[in-house]
């Protein structure tokens, strides 16, 4: 192709793509080398990031492996009590066999050929199979029980991890509004400084408090990006995938949720805990092996059946393909007179057989094995009682801390409205020239501090009901979104 040519081929590209509203480069890239495409951002509210958790976590998946295997467990307990079958065939050649040698010659087949059905049912193993297969149960049970308590500690865990990513994104938009307003009210106290109404110490002091804030509000957008790792690490999304979080707290309506929460904590008995249930019927378990433990003290008893054909084809013949008959007429010419021989076939076979085990000494297995379940039962009774007294002090720390988180809430839901009235005073008064720049800095601090103070109130008092939902065994509430903005003045995140 020569220049010319060349030249007018790119002449009519870019002027397409200048037609388009595409720049000629994009165009010959995207004709040129692949692009990759952009990762999708992720919407995600805290409904959404429970459900990604319960589907994708690996705490949940191991828990569901474990009910798995419990329920395979199971079935192997129970198909010790049921009829076995099996279905065995053999062949054998011998190349020299002793009994033909010295008795008969009749034994001396080279080839024999066996199938066989065997049928065999246990009558009674001193109550094992039933033991087992009841202690199989409460395992799975149990197994069941603990994946929904993963489950409902999953939750909560990843409701904080959600909160905190927003708390670090509040922290971050306070920290940037403080940079802001230390900004403005720099370029205010240039100018009055350039009409003659400010001196140099209140810019330069102006100036250093805003250099002080950056490194606080660069912080805070590291601590915001550090969470919202934590909860991608959490629900197992990929690290390089945008994010956003669309729930918004709602202080009031979490408030609301305490009184009904904490009404539930006035009983005394112990809360109906999927734990707490999973470590009992682990102690049952554990006692049901007591039993079978106990079994291997006593005698078993099984009966067996047993039909097949076998077939003894002389040497030469082959595979039999017929039944077996015996008959003076297939003996070969020669052989002795009267003497009776088969003609190669299958010959049926059957037999019924009783068997009665009776321990008498076995190297102490038995009592070893009767110890280990006497100390394994033991070790969940311990366990259960410690499981009870858990969960009572989960209940008792969970109480204490929604009256803590309430208490405090409350005052800081006050303190963060007239933090912010004392701002806007200040604010004033400096424009005003009826105060200083250092009232003004104190007041904005102090509305930074309130207004982080009543964000950690919302956040704290939200997860200390949801805690308290889960100590108490009970479905664990989302958090409240808000029907409308919250105002920047206002609580919440």
């Amino acid at each position: 192709m020569s220049r010319n040519s060349v030249m007018r081929f790119f002449l009519v590209i870019s002027c397409g793509a200048l037609a388009i509203g595409v720049s000629p480069v994009a165009v010959m890239g995207q004709q040129g080398v692949p692009q990759t495409p952009a990762i999708d951002t992720l919407r995600l509210s805290v409904q959404e990031a429970v459900a990604v958790a319960q589907r994708a976590s690996d705490e949940v998946r191991l828990s569901a492996a474990y009910v798995e295997a419990a329920s395979a467990q199971v079935a192997l307990a129970r198909s010790n009590g049921l009829p076995q079958l099996r279905i065995n065939t053999s062949y054998s050649h011998v190349f020299e066999n002793a009994r033909s040698t010295a008795i008969n010659a009749v034994f001396s087949q080279p080839n024999t050929y066996a199938v066989t059905a065997s049928l065999s049912q246990t009558q009674f193993q001193g109550g094992r199979i039933v033991a087992a297969t009841r202690a199989a149960g409460d395992l799975r049970a149990a197994s069941r029980l603990d994946e929904q308590e993963t489950r409902a500690r999953l939750n909560v865990d990843v409701q904080r991890a959600y909160l905190d990513a927003l708390f670090a994104a509040r922290l971050a938009d306070i920290q940037r509004r403080g940079v802001g307003l230390a900004t403005a009210r720099l370029e205010q106290l240039q100018q009055l400084q350039a009409a003659g109404r400010a001196a140099r110490y209140d810019v330069l002091r102006a100036r250093v408090e805003r250099a002080n804030l950056e490194p606080l509000a660069i912080q805070a957008e590291n601590d915001r990006e550090l969470a919202i790792l934590d909860l991608k690490r959490l629900l197992n999304i990929p690290i390089d995938r945008t994010i956003v979080l669309t729930t918004t707290l709602d202080a009031n309506a979490v408030a609301a949720l305490v009184p009904m929460l904490a009404s539930l904590t006035d009983s005394t008995t112990l809360p109906d805990r999927p734990a707490l249930r999973s470590a009992e019927f682990t102690a049952r378990s554990r006692r049901e092996g007591l039993a079978v433990a106990r079994a291997d003290f006593l005698p078993s008893l099984s009966i067996g059946f047993n039909t097949g054909y076998q077939a003894f084809p002389p040497l030469g013949s082959g595979f039999p393909d017929r039944f077996g008959r015996a008959s003076t007429d297939f003996c070969e010419p020669g052989s002795t007179a009267g003497r009776v021989c088969q003609n190669g076939g299958w010959f049926a076979d059957r037999s019924i057989t009783a068997t009665l085990s009776f321990p008498v000494f076995d190297g102490f297995r038995a009592r070893s094995n009767f110890d280990v379940a006497q100390a394994q039962l033991r070790i969940a009774e311990l366990q259960l009682q410690l499981q009870r007294e858990t969960v009572s002090l989960e209940v008792a720390r969970a109480r204490a801390e929604l009256l803590r988180a309430r208490a405090v809430f409350d005052a800081r839901q006050q303190n963060s409205s007239e933090a912010q009235e004392a701002f806007q005073l200040a604010s004033l008064r400096f424009s005003r020239g009826l105060s200083t720049q250092l009232e003004v800095t104190d007041a904005q601090l102090a509305l930074a501090t309130a207004q982080s103070g009543e964000a950690r109130a919302t956040y704290d008092l939200y997860l200390a009901t949801a805690e308290l939902a889960r100590s108490l065994g009970r479905p664990i509430p989302y958090p409240p979104d808000s029907s409308s903005p919250v105002r920047r003045s206002d609580s919440g995140f």
